[in-house]
């Protein structure tokens, strides 16, 4: 098989992880996640997101709770995750969005094809608009005008990988 082929079979096999081991996962693997993370594209090269690595089990349950508490429940939204990385993107770039949206999809691939299961979590974007998360980034010196763009959350898969769902009709529209 291809490179080619191999990466277009991880982009149609990789799937959201909602139920996850408390295994650690190894330095060298999370690394390799994180770096896949720096290599996305952005506009004009701007590289306007950064990425918190989150291990520490305290700091992921307080960031589970704010996020609940934002959703509305009292359930972990992390679904047990051991990681956390969280992306964030420059607002003065006018391409942020897509940019931390394209470091998300590149963290969740690499975690893919290194064996590490996945999932976004949303409302980062409202977490950091609180003072405990103006706090987070205060203490990274993390300075500008930052917006969460998403939580990966990342873990070894408890149970069974989740299926690929067929893909739906009119999907794509062809103008010859």
């Amino acid at each position: 098989m291809s490179e080619l082929n191999k990466t277009l079979e991880l982009m149609q096999t990789r799937r959201s992880v909602r139920e996850f081991k408390s295994d650690p996962i190894p330095e060298e693997i999370l690394d390799q996640i994180v770096e896949a993370g720096t290599w996305a594209a952005t506009g004009r090269n701007r590289q306007s997101p950064v990425i918190i690595k989150i291990t520490n089990r305290e700091l992921i349950g307080k960031l589970s709770r704010l996020n609940g508490e934002i959703m509305g429940t009292d359930s972990d939204p992390f679904y047990g995750a051991p990681v956390v990385l969280i992306v964030l993107a420059d607002k003065t770039a006018p391409t942020y969005l897509y940019d931390g949206s394209l470091v998300m999809g590149n963290l969740m691939l690499a975690a893919h094809s290194l064996g590490v299961g996945s999932c976004w979590i949303h409302r980062a974007k409202e977490e950091f608009q609180l003072p405990e998360g103006k706090e987070i980034l205060e203490s990274l010196g993390i300075e500008g005008d930052y917006e969460g763009i998403g939580h990966c959350v990342l873990g070894y898969t408890e149970g069974e990988y989740p299926h690929t769902k067929p893909r739906k009709e009119n999907w794509v529209y062809t103008i010859n």
